[in-house]
């Protein structure tokens, strides 16, 4: 799904969280960063310690034979959902739990009870709708092998349908087959998933949660039974549907799967430019504006359209007079093809708009498939309806007022949704970071890789920290019914994309990261990870430990702060090199990156692993250099979101260095205060000091005659003459003279 902001909200947001820097923030605690224990479970039968499915990984399956009539006056549809349920778990189950999501527009639905008064992108938008599924009747066919004919009871709770069963369905490979009938009438504007909308050449209706679909039962849960309030998507199992569409006949469907009837529903004109486009990288028109403009407007009659789609989650469809089709060929990795198919009516046509939708969609799953995991339907439409967005397995409804770089951008989040989660089917009631921020994240390498860039905008992630760290969000792995309306953007988008975007760039490089989000797409394709699935799965196939990354990025609201606290040349010459003292000051700890920039004009770029973070908050580093510093400089790039950049760089005091020679300072020191003896000695470059019976240790100068031991908060502060000084450590100070 698209998530569009509004100005004032974003502003707002921004505002808040910079007011909310001049709050107290907790420091960083090196212990709690990298504490032990990240996982509360381990593996099981069902899912590795690794990541990957268990040898006794199970889920269950729903086929669906769907027959749908759409009565266009009415915005009507009616029909009937034959469901042939396998039970695959280790489980007998004596009830089934049904999804009915139409139910959210029904006026006493939970979903509408929770829309505040100034208004949401979910419910029905104020529409006077009597929403909601009629349900007709309810059947049981056969059980477990046996053919019946049983009219079970059940209940409706809202959003939901518990059917009893009259025996028990076995576990591992049980059967039952039942049939729903029903109907309901479609919202105009359906939570920003479904809707009707107007056109000069008739209706749009783009239909979609329009049939009762299972429950999943799982092995986290059982059933997952949480309602459908419209911010929380879906979670479904897997299966074949079969779906029989009957519409008025001057109608025009498009929907998932493949069309079993074109010679019914289609000209042998226009079955041959299907051919045509089946085999065309450019893209073909099949119905033109001047058809649509021409075409009837009401119809006294009917056409039925039978689609077919494998090893699916969902089924969604779209019905119009006023749509002009193109489509033009896919072509995948291994050889075979998938058609790119646009419907959208002559408001939108146009190469600056939907004349381009069929180009956006074809490089689209190209590249997915390419750089991820192969695209499995035989075909992706791109309908023109009056959603910000939506995505259906093989089917996406995108604006039909989009054009250019929004457009483009809506048609390839969509489209990414195919991967995450039509392919990695996740639990978007629970996880929204699990479909919409890793689509997020590959819709920005994909942005970069279309048509050389052509609507690529660089966009640091340093410019979302004001954002990301607001005192009012919630962390990413809350549940997005639990989540305000207003943060779902950053917290479902943005803000795990950035965390990939992280992971990518500065943690585990592209090459390590791309390999495991690779074997996380083939390991759970039509399958149901979690997010330890994932966790595990990336730290496994990278070879890293990234506790500490989950546990600040998603599980808490951790800040990035990082700062240069100071750099000094080795005894006042830059020729001899530099010390920079870094620090960590947020509570997530990440590598270091930085640029030193010399007075010459030439940059040096220094990273360091996040292990410097592992038992320290500040560190010292020396870095070898001949040339004057001009300034040093944290997260050159914006590619990390640093919660305070100003201490992010320094600028260099170039005043002419004070020379000394380390020789002066040598020699042997005793105090009259403590039974201590201090020999100096140095090697040209540096000066070690070895106290009775110590190891030696460095000293670092401070300029006008002072040195240090930072590690052990050791100060020397030598008289002019250079034959005593004052040792300073823990606020107790000890005069030493030279023997």
């Amino acid at each position: 799904m698209k998530f569009k902001f509004l100005g004032a909200l974003v502003i707002f947001a921004i505002t808040v969280s910079v007011n909310s820097f001049a709050q107290e923030v907790p420091k960083y605690s090196y212990t709690e960063a990298f504490k032990p224990f990240f996982y509360q479970n381990n593996g099981t039968e069902a899912r590795s310690a690794s990541g990957q499915p268990g040898h006794h990984y199970w889920q269950n399956s729903a086929d669906y034979v769907l027959n749908a009539s759409l009565n266009e006056a009415k915005n009507e549809i009616s029909g009937s959902a034959e469901i042939t349920y396998t039970n695959n778990s280790f489980d007998n189950l004596s009830f089934l739990w049904l999804q009915l999501d139409q139910n959210l527009f029904k006026k006493d639905s939970r979903g509408n009870a929770v829309i505040p008064m100034a208004g949401s992108r979910n419910g029905a938008h104020g529409e006077d709708l009597d929403g909601g599924y009629t349900i007709k009747s309810v059947e049981i066919l056969s059980a477990n092998g046996k053919k019946l004919k049983i009219n079970p009871t059940y209940t409706i709770s809202d959003t939901r349908m518990q059917i009893d069963l009259p025996q028990d369905l076995k576990a591992k490979g049980g059967m039952v087959k039942l049939i729903v009938h029903y109907s309901f009438v479609s919202p105009r504007y359906g939570s920003d998933r479904m809707g009707v909308e107007a056109t000069k050449n008739g209706k749009i209706f783009t239909v979609a949660q329009w049939f009762p679909r299972m429950c999943v039962y799982d092995d986290q849960m059982g059933w997952n039974t949480l309602p459908y309030l419209g911010a929380g998507e879906f979670y479904l199992e897997y299966g074949n549907i079969t779906a029989n569409l009957t519409v008025p006949s001057n109608h025009y469907v498009v929907a998932s799967g493949e069309l079993l009837n074109p010679k019914e529903v289609y000209t042998s004109d226009q079955n041959k430019k299907w051919a045509d486009a089946g085999n065309s990288d450019k893209t073909v028109i099949i119905r033109s504006a001047a058809e649509v403009n021409s075409a009837p407007k009401t119809a006294t009659s009917t056409k039925t359209w039978k689609f077919k789609i494998e090893n699916t989650r969902d089924f969604a469809w779209a019905s119009s007079p006023a749509f002009i089709l193109d489509a033009a060929k896919i072509n995948l990795p291994s050889g075979k093809k998938s058609l790119a198919i646009s419907a959208y009516p002559v408001e939108s046509d146009g190469s600056a708009a939907w004349g381009r939708s069929t180009e956006y969609t074809k490089t689209s799953i190209e590249n997915y498939s390419k750089r991820w995991y192969e695209y499995t339907y035989p075909n992706a439409v791109n309908v023109a309806g009056n959603e910000g967005g939506m995505e259906y397995p093989g089917i996406v409804f995108c604006h039909m007022d989009s054009k250019g770089a929004d457009l483009w951008g809506v048609t390839d989040h969509e489209f990414g949704h195919n991967w995450f989660p039509m392919i990695v089917g996740s639990n978007e009631r629970l996880y929204a970071w699990m479909d919409e921020g890793l689509n997020t994240f590959i819709n920005s390498v994909s942005e970069k890789d279309f048509n050389n860039g052509e609507y690529y905008q660089a966009k640091p992630l340093q410019s979302m920290s004001s954002a990301f760290y607001s005192e009012n969000m919630e962390p990413v792995m809350t549940a997005p019914d639990n989540l305000k309306e207003r943060n779902l953007g950053y917290l479902g988008y943005y803000k795990p994309s950035a965390g990939m975007q992280m992971l990518r760039e500065n943690i585990l490089g592209e090459e390590r990261f791309d390999k495991a989000l690779r074997e996380y797409i083939r390991r759970w394709a039509f399958k149901h990870p979690t997010p330890d699935d994932f966790f595990r799965t990336v730290e496994n196939v990278s070879g890293e430990e990234l506790n500490w990354f989950w546990r600040g990025w998603f599980l808490n609201k951790w800040k990035i702060d990082q700062a240069v606290k100071s750099a000094k040349y080795i005894n006042g010459d830059f020729t001899k090199g530099v010390i920079i003292k870094i620090e960590n000051i947020g509570q997530l700890p990440m590598p270091v990156n930085m640029d030193i920039t010399f007075k010459d004009g030439t940059v040096q770029n220094v990273k360091l692993p996040v292990e410097i973070w592992k038992r320290n908050s500040e560190w010292s580093f020396e870095v070898p250099t001949k040339k004057e510093i001009v300034s040093v400089q944290l997260n050159p790039k914006g590619s990390v979101p640093d919660a305070n950049p100003a201490d992010n760089i320094l600028k260099m005091d170039n005043k002419p260095a004070e020379k000394i020679s380390l020789t002066d300072y040598e020699g042997s020191f005793s105090s009259k205060q403590i039974p201590l003896k201090i020999v100096l000695k140095s090697d040209g470059n540096n000066l070690t000091a070895q106290a009775t019976g110590q190891t030696p240790f460095p000293l670092a100068y401070e300029g006008d005659n002072k040195f240090s031991f930072e590690l052990a908060g050791i100060e020397l502060d030598f008289a002019k003459d250079k034959r005593s000084f004052t040792l300073i450590q823990g606020g107790q100070k000890f005069e030493f003279t030279k023997e």
